[in-house]
Parts: C-alpha cells; sequence; structure tokens
C-alpha cells in the first residue's frame, strides 16, 4: 500500500479550497440596436458577494451613448 506525501495532498486541498470561494463572472453589455457590445470579466469571492451585486446594480442602468437605450446585460457565472 502507498502513503501518498502529505505535504502534497494537503497543498492540493488548500489550493482547491481558493478556487472552491472564487465566483467568476463574464459580463456582455450590448446595445439593443447594435450599436455598441462590451465584455467584462472579474472574479469575486464568495464573501464579498455584496460588492458583485452592487457592480450589477450599476452595469444594469447603462445607456447607450449614440441612441439613448437601455443596454442589455448577459451574465455567465462559472461557480
Amino acid at each position: 500500500m502507498e502513503i501518498d506525501n502529505t505535504k502534497t495532498s494537503s497543498n492540493e486541498s488548500l489550493d482547491g479550497s481558493k478556487h472552491d470561494d472564487l465566483i467568476k463572472v463574464r459580463a456582455t453589455i450590448s446595445c439593443p440596436n447594435g450599436d455598441y457590445k462590451k465584455i467584462f470579466r472579474n472574479q469575486f469571492l464568495r464573501k464579498e458577494i455584496e460588492m458583485m451585486i452592487v457592480t450589477f446594480k450599476v452595469f444594469d442602468w447603462l445607456t447607450c451613448n449614440k441612441c439613448g437605450e437601455l443596454l442589455k446585460l448577459d451574465l455567465e457565472f462559472s461557480i
């Protein structure tokens, strides 16, 4: 029976727990008339979810500077 190196195993479990707490978000903001499209990427820790919510509220009220329409916000999460 082989025994795993405890240092390697503990490092892998620590790294895994860091990735478990990370929420990756990709936001696509586009104009309904096709005048504007921009993609933003960010990542948040689960304990900082309030910061993510505030960011989305700001994005939700952006308007196109060419036509004045509200921009469409599409979100993709990697949890």
